[in-house]
């Protein structure tokens, strides 16, 4: 997906709420504005715009020397997150739809975005996990599920920290020894890392590789070959949020979005409402037939 002449605010105001809560020097805050007002004046618009994004994060961290900006916020989502599980684990188990039930929550926990809304707070996230059985829900869950099924290998992509422990939910619904599940290479914004994985759970529960990346997204021409070979040979992979909706859109590999359109370019994009849980088959995959598995292939990588 390109970007939109509507996402430039939204870069600055994250940047803004970035630097804001990491430093009081009013002086970092206006060289990283004019900076991020200079970048946004010579990007491509062409690209996506977790490409901007990775630029200005990497830079963020440059100034401020902190490795890691969002630590503190990203252990307090999953903790938070923890919590939730606890009681929904249970219902999910008991529900005479576990696998809906299960997708409604891996998708309401794209509320845990720190790129959208940086002062999200636990009662928040609380109340759209608990209205996650009540907002308007997009896709198809039957013909989601026989994809699963008909997998030999499942990819999951994650998004966020918190969001990650949500996806372990509809993960424990899948046959664990056909998934690998993917994090970032490195931390941006509250994207999740092998740290949030092991938070959550998910090391030793299923395989946990990471993209080689520190973009909020799937860039493909950022990651690792290693990575950019799992993708490739993947019969199913399943992509979470909004980050990997805007880098995979136009991806011909076998995929599944689970997103919250939380703005109205992804909305439009989406041709949908704001605030819908989203279930879909990537548009490009649907006129792309799977190339055999081959240790070369590189279908998709770089497109």
């Amino acid at each position: 997906m390109k970007t939109y002449f509507d996402c430039i605010p939204c870069f600055v105001r994250q940047s803004l709420d970035a630097i804001r809560s990491i430093t009081a020097d009013e002086e970092v805050h206006e060289n990283i504005l004019r900076e991020v007002l200079k970048m946004a004046s010579e990007m491509d618009l062409r690209q996506s715009p977790p490409a901007m994004a990775q630029r200005i994060h990497r830079r963020i961290r440059e100034l401020t020397g902190i490795r890691d900006p969002y630590l503190a916020r990203k252990n307090q989502l999953n903790r938070t997150a923890l919590d939730l599980y606890e009681v929904f684990h249970e219902r999910v188990a008991r529900s005479d739809s576990p696998v809906e039930l299960a997708l409604r929550l891996a998708i309401a926990g794209n509320i845990m975005d720190l790129g959208v809304k940086s002062n999200i707070d636990e009662s928040h996230i609380k109340k759209s996990i608990l209205n996650c059985l009540n907002v308007p829900f997009d896709g198809q869950v039957e013909d989601f599920q026989r994809e699963v099924d008909a997998a030999e290998s499942i990819l999951y992509l994650t998004d966020n920290a918190g969001e990650i422990v949500f996806d372990r939910m509809l993960i424990e619904q899948m046959p664990l020894q056909k998934i690998t599940v993917a994090v970032k290479g490195g931390p941006v914004i509250n994207d999740a890392t092998r740290h949030d994985a092991e938070m959550a759970g998910l090391v030793g529960l299923v395989e946990v590789i990471d993209n080689g990346s520190d973009a909020p997204g799937t860039i493909l021409d950022d990651c690792s070959p290693d990575f950019l070979d799992r993708f490739t040979r993947a019969d199913l992979i399943i992509a979470k949020g909004q980050g990997n909706y805007e880098t995979l859109s136009e991806s011909p590999g076998p995929l599944y979005f689970l997103l919250q359109t939380k703005c109205p370019v992804i909305a439009r994009d989406l041709k949908c409402p704001v605030g819908t849980m989203v279930l879909k088959r990537s548009r490009a995959s649907q006129s792309v037939n799977k190339e055999p598995k081959t240790a070369t292939s590189q279908t998709g990588a770089g497109e």
